[in-house]
């Protein structure tokens, strides 16, 4: 089976590890682990809200509004206090996610 063949399937560590090198050089090594997965679950939470996820679901293709994904996931984290983040932190990571899942192909 040739590289372009090979099905690439998501890996939260592959994730987690793609987002903290795609950081922004002022925002290296602020977060740690879980505080980026915390995140990363309040993306996956907005999914969850849209059916995004729904198994039977899948022929329909997803359209993900980057605006409205990243609002929920700032409005979320601010009322959640898990740390205090800034917008453009939240941004960073979400974007850094979104980047992981298109390396992936994951949206096509």
């Amino acid at each position: 089976m040739s590289e372009e063949n090979k099905i690439l399937e998501y890996d939260e560590d592959d994730s987690l590890k793609f987002i903290q090198n795609h950081l922004p050089e002022e925002f290296q090594g602020e977060f740690s682990d879980d505080e980026i997965n915390y995140i990363v679950d309040l993306i996956y939470e907005f999914y969850e809200e849209k059916g995004f996820l729904d198994e039977n679901n899948n022929e329909e293709e997803v359209e993900i509004d980057e605006e409205e994904l990243l609002n929920f996931v700032i409005k979320n984290a601010h009322k959640d206090k898990i740390r205090d983040y800034t917008d453009e932190q939240i941004e960073a990571i979400v974007a850094g996610e979104l980047a992981y899942c298109d390396s992936l192909n994951l949206f096509d």
